[in-house]
């Protein structure tokens, strides 16, 4: 046994290996040797997938496109020409990705918790028309009203949210299905305020047959929005949104909150020994992902749309949801994944230009959400099956 008047701390390498008494780092074992070597092939399989199933997911699409006479060339241009063509394209595409991008990660964020929320729809169109209420029923300064105007959204949405989570923990009802059904619910609220003059609707809009709606918010209850099409213009929610994102990767990281979610989440009954609230933290992590839904929605109304109307979410909540369905609780990938979503947005409205039906641009986005969450879903049940197998036969030596 070496004493302690003679131990020395061994040098460590580059690659954290310690170094012998020659400082040349030992070779790797032929146990790391094939560790690396699979992690490498699987990385090269992984990356094979991907390309096939994004492949396999344009080709779907092409040939719906040929199926309705049109060329597949025409309808992927007019995609590009729409999305990220020209500084104004891109603009565009900006805007819809801020409600994308809040969404998404509120939908991480809930379920990183075990919480899996589909309402993100209902949370956005309540929390758009707490923002509306308070942007044009409330008379002050408007900077002061904008603030409260978005929280008032985050408030909305966070409030909906509440409810499943009340719902939750009171009877342990699933939370999928509460979520779900509340977005029926906030539907209806949304229509009638917008078809009752008392609370949304213009009083301007009392013609038979007109959409009801709300007033268009005033010029200082607006989000910043420098720039405006065909110009490169953006509100400025995109700098909320992307700062929002920021903090919370690095309190999903490096937080105890983050700790006691990805605890909750992976194994309730563990992190309730560790002295984890485990209904608190689930509960919150839900509440939490319907004040960003509620966000979106009012960072939508003061920084691109200006007014409140039935079917406001325009499927932002589903389009949020997917997103964070294909990042696969890496907080990381939110943001460039929600620019392709709403590249596949903003370009799609140009698919009427080249005579293909705008519901085109729809199965595209879910082809390309299947091509993305398929590889790795696929290599999982592999080496689930790869060490059923061993097992098995393990198994069948120790019996024989």
């Amino acid at each position: 046994m070496t004493s302690l008047a003679n131990w020395r701390p061994t040098r460590p390498t580059r690659r954290g290996r310690p170094a012998g008494s020659d400082g040349i780092t030992p070779e790797l074992t032929g146990a790391e040797l094939e560790l690396h070597g699979s992690r490498r092939a699987d990385t090269i399989r992984m990356v094979v997938l991907y390309l096939v199933s994004v492949g396999v997911a344009l080709g779907i699409t092409a040939l719906l496109v040929l199926a309705v006479g049109h060329a597949p060339s025409d309808v992927f241009s007019a995609l590009f020409r729409g999305s990220i063509s020209t500084p104004g394209a891109i603009g565009r595409t900006l805007d819809d990705t801020i409600p994308v991008l809040l969404v998404a990660l509120g939908t991480l964020i809930a379920v990183r918790a075990g919480m899996f929320n589909i309402g993100q729809t209902g949370q956005l169109a309540i929390g758009g028309g707490c923002a509306a209420m308070v942007a044009l029923k409330w008379h002050g300064p408007g900077p002061l009203v904008l603030t409260a105007a978005l929280l008032a959204g985050v408030a909305g949405g966070a409030l909906w949210a509440g409810i499943a989570a009340w719902l939750y923990t009171w009877r342990k009802i699933n939370v999928v299905i509460s979520t779900l059904l509340l977005i029926y619910i906030a539907t209806q609220i949304l229509d009638y305020a917008v078809s009752n003059q008392g609370l949304l609707e213009e009083p301007s809009q009392s013609q038979i047959g007109s959409l009801p709606q709300s007033q268009p918010l005033p010029a200082n209850v607006r989000l910043p929005h420098p720039g405006s099409y065909p110009a490169f213009g953006v509100s400025l929610g995109i700098v909320l949104a992307v700062a929002l994102l920021a903090v919370f990767i690095v309190l999903l990281s490096r937080s105890r909150w983050g700790v006691h979610l990805r605890m909750t989440g992976t194994n309730p009954t563990a992190a309730r020994r560790f002295g984890v609230r485990v209904a608190l933290v689930a509960s919150g992590a839900l509440i939490l992902s319907g004040a960003l839904a509620g966000l979106a929605g009012g960072a939508m109304l003061t920084g691109e749309v200006y007014r409140i109307q039935g079917g406001f979410a325009n499927t932002f909540g589903n389009d949020g949801l997917l997103a964070a369905l294909v990042c696969r609780d890496r907080p990381g990938w939110l943001l460039p994944v929600s620019f392709v979503f709403g590249m596949i947005r903003t370009g799609g409205n140009y698919f009427l230009a080249t005579g293909v039906p705008n519901y085109l641009a729809q199965v595209l986005q879910g082809l390309l959400v299947l091509a993305a969450v398929f590889p790795p879903v696929y290599l999982e049940r592999r080496e689930w099956a790869r060490r059923l197998k061993a097992a098995r036969v393990l198994a069948l030596r120790a019996a024989s």
